[in-house]
């Protein structure tokens, strides 16, 4: 296993509070999470999770609709780009700087994944990169060891386990650019308000669309339950999947690897040796046929001019992360440019 010095730490450094004084808080509750957090947590898990386990079996008895499947897809790839665009690619790795209207759109859509707080979200990944699966890492898969067994309890921990954990990674510590934003912090804070929002959109538009109880029924059901269940899982995928198997093509200090069958899912985070190998890096599927599809809305941004400073990795830079030999050697030197 790695150690931490010898993980690069990308994240914004903080200021003294000495100089600046207490930085106020960005997401609600103290330094531990409570019982009530907790069981709230518990809740939006376990009911997504079941709705999708009743999903083959409720569609074969009654069917799922064109415009249940839509409201589905929709609201996935809404929150998932969110998620992989916003709160990963911007406001934690900051591989591209966005105009105000963009930076604030994609910190709602993020909220809307309900995977957390904005802040926290951030504070808990950046933490990750400087220990990444070494003692300190929030949620690494070989926490326990690299036996079957210890692997397997590692698995577990890194996919839902860290997040029951009581210990928070100090925001002020990993976060302070995101808390000092009084937007941001507030759109952090009001977590709970677009979990709302996220759950009741897809009801509100079944039952407008079909003027039927039923229809908001299975526009909530297929829409809010079943899509944030399936989005929840391919995202701590990320976590336990792909720390723990995959090509490792490049050198990311790490066990961070590339997992092909989470790529359209993801939105194109399961390239992730790349993505370890170079955080800051705007697109982490840099092979030839490797779909990232955020990348590529991230250069349709920046053809609108609504993202700039794009950090699209260049030939040389990629190749530079290569290892000597291995799956890059044997793939040869060809690399995707841009998005």
């Amino acid at each position: 296993m790695t150690t931490s010095s010898d993980v690069i730490d990308d994240a914004p450094k903080s200021t003294s509070q000495a100089t600046t004084g207490p930085l106020p808080s960005a997401t609600l509750g103290g330094d531990r999470k409570g019982s009530v957090e907790q069981g709230a947590l518990l809740l939006f898990i376990i009911v997504p999770f079941l709705a999708l386990m009743a999903a083959v079996p409720l569609a074969w008895g009654w069917g799922v609709s064109w415009l249940d499947l839509g409201l589905l897809v929709f609201f996935y790839f809404l929150g998932c780009h969110g998620i992989t665009i916003g709160f990963h690619r911007h406001f934690t790795h900051s591989s591209f700087k966005a105009k105000r209207p963009l930076k604030i759109a994609l910190a709602i859509a993020g909220s809307m994944a309900v995977e957390g707080p904005l802040v926290r979200w951030v504070a808990d990944h950046r933490k990750h990169h400087k220990f990444s699966d070494a003692e300190g890492d929030p949620h690494s898969p070989w926490r326990y060891g690299e036996t079957v067994p210890a692997l397997m309890k590692g698995l577990w921990w890194a996919h839902i386990g860290w997040m029951f954990d009581e210990e928070r990674t100090p925001q002020d510590k990993y976060a302070p650019d995101l808390i000092k934003d009084p937007t941001l912090r507030a759109i952090s804070r009001q977590f709970i308000v677009w979990t709302v929002v996220s759950l009741a959109l897809p009801a509100l538009i079944g039952g407008l669309v079909t003027m039927s109880w039923w229809g908001a029924f299975t526009g909530f059901f297929w829409g809010s339950l079943v899509r944030v269940a399936l989005l929840h899982h391919v995202t701590w995928s990320i976590n336990s999947i792909c720390h723990a198997v995959g090509k490792r093509p490049f050198k990311s200090r790490d066990k961070s690897g590339n997992v092909w069958w989470l790529a359209i899912l993801s939105c194109g985070e399961s390239w992730h040796n790349l993505h370890h190998a170079d955080p800051t890096s705007a697109r982490h599927g840099v092979e030839r046929g490797q779909i990232d599809s955020s990348a590529r809305l991230i250069r349709w941004f920046e053809l609108a001019g609504w993202a700039y400073d794009v950090r699209w990795p260049s030939r040389s830079r990629i190749d530079s992360r290569r290892n000597s030999g291995g799956d890059g050697a044997r793939r040869g030197r060809q690399t995707a440019e841009a998005a």
